[in-house]
């Protein structure tokens, strides 16, 4: 599935808003190229995972949360295997308390109630009773935690230049000090970049991008052996205390969170 959730022209009326909510229950791989739209958009999955990339990093969304891509930020889709999932497309005149920035955020029950309710509608508020619940799913939305299941990119372009290789081999284990040589920077120069450009100190930027991949790897049905040993871990324990410290929960308990939604 190469289309956006719903078509532009049907996204665009949103604009009479405040939203406009869609249930898409087909079970449909995506892979939806970069695109942009007026309205903003929170994403959630009601079966499988998405991953979302725009210019400034990268986000997982698994069942338990949604992704928020403001108005006009180009992004693009993709499922690890068939997805069912909603959106919320929210008028850019609703979108003032809502960050200027993707973020991932955990999804309430509530939150899912006024989804699916809202999804029955077809359109956009019209009744009194439609709009008072419209308020109460954005008045929900400003109130979800913000959790990281993202990974930012770096602007600099040195720096810019190391994190997509380390992302196109994340079992490449050398060091910060190899990969200056590399790009040809000085390790201080490399490791003061790394924490101004993306928040992170180099290992905790790679661990990061091994977590969140370990988590798609997941998805796909990958063992825990295969996915530590792809990622570059000598022993399955290592990886496992890894992504304990990243996620909170170890692997075989993440997996049947997302299985029970």
């Amino acid at each position: 599935m190469t289309m956006p959730l719903v078509a532009p022209d049907i996204a665009e009326v949103a604009r009479t808003g405040p939203i406009l909510v869609i249930e898409q229950r087909k079970g449909d791989l995506r892979d939806t190229p970069s695109h942009t739209h007026a309205p903003g958009q929170l994403i959630g999955s009601l079966a499988g995972l998405l991953s979302v990339t725009a210019q400034d990093g990268s986000w997982v969304v698994p069942v338990t949360h949604a992704i928020w891509i403001p108005p006009q930020v180009p992004h693009a889709l993709r499922s690890h295997g068939p997805f069912e999932g909603w959106s919320v497309y929210v008028t850019e005149d609703s979108c003032v308390r809502l960050p200027n920035t993707p973020r991932t955020l955990r999804v309430s029950g509530l939150l899912r109630e006024a989804v699916h309710r809202a999804a029955g509608w077809g359109h956009t508020p019209q009744t009194e009773a439609e709009h008072r619940l419209a308020g109460v799913l954005l008045d929900e939305i400003v109130a979800l935690p913000i959790e990281p299941l993202g990974l930012p990119r770096p602007s600099d372009p040195r720096v810019r230049r190391i994190t997509d290789a380390m992302l196109g081999n994340l079992g490449d284990n050398r060091p910060l000090r190899a990969w200056a040589d590399w790009a040809g920077v000085t390790p201080r120069t490399l490791a003061r970049r790394f924490t101004v450009e993306t928040g992170f100190g180099f290992s905790e930027w790679r661990q990061r991008a091994r977590a969140l991949r370990s988590i798609e790897m997941l998805a796909e049905g990958l063992p825990v052996t295969t996915i530590a040993m792809d990622l570059g871990y000598d022993n399955v324990s290592a990886f496992i205390a890894m992504f304990r410290r990243t996620m909170g929960v170890t692997p075989g308990r993440y997996s049947r969170s997302q299985a029970s939604g």
